[in-house]
């Protein structure tokens, strides 16, 4: 996992008393019989072993036995074990108590459910305060007590930056746990750390640093993924790190040339977004999304690419027959290669009704992050654990959505503008959505206006074009992939020419084309601008599947050698 050093750690026994020699005289006890199973911790007050839970805690560190001293100022030893109690509910708590303080132990069973009472000394350990634990440690293990080992994302069902976080973690496939903030769980977090939920989503690490409300920059820097090119000049630089993007790269990379591949957000493209891909060629089981674009990104790196996340090419200057083209990115920087290979895809096409669209000029609350999605999430399919969740589209990611969340989702419906699923679907994914249970189909029929609830979707208005009739629905999330949007407005500066669509053509699409100025005709998927190729689902006409996204990407790389050659 990218940025994960993630060691199993031993599970820890704390011990607290505000006498310096009896604290060390227990720790030390303890150490010598415990200390290669355990982690032996000790504090002197109980303001410090408060503030040790806590960030054992963050940490997603576990304690297996809380040992206190009954008398210490400030903070008795049973105000502590019940405020532990909030952070290590499980743990086992011990007090330590004199003969003459036996009748405050006995009543301390009942505030903090205490398992145990130690009178002092406890001479010899052997048979006094060994036993005691090994009994505890015993009903502990039973039981368990294993926080989350992983980095934890707290956030809110209704956040759209929480669902951003989320996504970008899962694609790069970092392991991490989410919990909602007005969850017991994700509040009890948030107070460890000093938080309170007005700034959504924080991010506690596994080593337990905080990042409150982080950018793309800070958590590819949590990653360990570069955002910054090293070089000036390349041999090839791809845009866009989808199939195609991550196959040129691959290619370019393996056959030396000097590759930099940028990408917005994540590598992965819509491919990246699906929870399984099925007809993948070798994959016997299918593949999931951001499993195999994650490994294509570690192959790219591992011949050589720079791959450069949360850097978006916003202008591209075409250089002459022979001279480098200047890509420029996010702010003020700038990089030139020789060849360029334009991947950067599609966008799902956004649904023209209220909440469901980004129109600055529009007057009603945008949905987008609030239960309105455009493709489906990749992150944990419990998100939509027992919820009503609608599916706008018929096509292939469509399927795979529904199959997905069908897991958890009280029940799935795929809403379809056409007459028949078959229309757009692969058999194999049909097959399998008629016979599960809880997803149901409805052909003719589309969204045509939202309800909202707390600022949040929470309910949908269907039109049957076949009757004619509407019905309002309730709906916790509905996940839209409804047509392509080309990222191409960026391209207009540089002159290459797209069809009506925005699709970018090349090859023989450029017959009759204005623009093109050379002798030789272009190369296949070679733009309207020598030495720029074009490769995936963002070419006019393209086939729209990862196989033939991949395939052109490698081919792209073939073209490239080919004009480099030549010039």
């Amino acid at each position: 996992m990218p940025g994960s050093d993630h060691q199993p750690r031993l599970p820890a026994i704390l011990t607290v008393d505000d006498d310096p020699a009896v604290s060390r005289a227990v720790a030390r006890d303890l150490r010598r019989h415990y200390g290669e199973r355990y982690r032996i911790i000790r504090a002197e007050s109980g303001a410090d072993a408060i503030d040790a839970l806590k960030e054992l805690k963050l940490r997603g560190d576990t304690v297996a036995v809380l040992v206190a001293d009954y008398r210490m100022p400030q903070m008795s030893g049973i105000e502590f074990l019940e405020k532990a109690m909030d952070v290590f509910p499980l743990a086992r708590r011990v007090l330590l108590t004199a003969y003459a303080d036996t009748t405050a132990a006995i009543d301390a069973i009942n505030v903090v459910d205490l398992d145990h009472y130690l009178l002092k000394p406890w001479d010899p350990p052997e048979e006094k305060l060994y036993p005691v634990i090994d009994g505890l440690l015993e009903e502990w293990r039973a039981v368990g007590d294993r926080g989350m080992p992983y980095t934890k994302v707290i956030g809110h069902r209704y956040n759209d930056r929480s669902w951003e976080v989320r996504q970008f973690l899962a694609r790069n496939q970092y392991s991490f746990r989410s919990v909602n903030a007005d969850e017991p769980k994700g509040a009890q977090l948030l107070e460890a750390a000093g938080l309170d939920d007005s700034r959504l989503p924080v991010v506690i690490t596994e080593k337990g640093e905080r990042l409150v409300a982080p950018t793309d920059a800070e958590l590819a820097a949590l990653l360990g993924l570069s955002t910054s090119p090293q070089l000036e000049m390349y041999d090839l630089a791809v845009i866009g790190g989808g199939p195609a993007g991550l196959a040129a790269a691959v290619y370019g990379a393996s056959e030396g040339l000097k590759t930099v591949l940028i990408e917005k957000a994540t590598t992965g493209g819509q491919a990246g977004r699906s929870s399984k891909i099925e007809n993948y060629l070798g994959f016997e089981n299918g593949v999931g999304g951001a499993a195999l674009t994650t490994t294509a990104r570690r192959q790219a790196e591992r011949f050589g690419a720079e791959v450069i996340t949360t850097q978006e090419a916003g202008r591209l200057k075409a250089g002459g027959i022979g001279a480098a083209h200047t890509i420029h990115l996010n702010g003020d920087a700038t990089i030139g290669a020789r060849a360029v290979i334009l991947a950067t895809g599609v966008d799902y096409r956004q649904l023209e009704i209220a909440g469901c669209w980004n129109d600055p000029g529009s007057p009603d609350e945008n949905f987008i992050g609030r239960g309105v999605y455009y493709g489906a999430s990749v992150s944990d399919n419990a998100e939509c654990a027992g919820e009503d969740v609608f599916i706008v589209g018929g096509a292939n990611s469509a399927g795979q959505a529904a199959m997905y969340m069908s897991q958890t989702a009280k029940s799935v419906t795929m809403l379809i503008r056409g007459q028949s699923i078959e229309a757009g679907m692969s058999q194999y994914l049909v097959d399998r959505i008629v016979q599960t249970p809880n997803i149901t189909v409805k052909t003719c029929t589309e969204v045509v206006d939202t309800t909202a609830e707390d600022g949040h979707l929470a309910g949908l208005t269907l039109l049957n074009k076949r009757t004619g009739e509407t019905e309002s629905v309730r709906c916790d999330r509905m996940c839209c992939f409804i047509g392509a949007v080309p990222r191409t407005q960026w391209l207009e500066e540089a002159g290459i020419a797209r069809d009506d669509h925005g699709f970018i053509l090349s090859g023989p699409d450029l017959r009759d084309k204005v623009g093109w100025t050379l002798d030789r005709p272009p190369h296949h998927l070679e733009t309207s601008v020598p030495g720029v190729f074009v490769a995936g689902d963002v070419r006019s006409e393209s086939a729209k599947r990862v196989a033939a996204a991949v395939g052109e990407g490698s081919m792209a790389v073939m073209l490239v050698h080919r004009y480099l050659a030549e010039t």
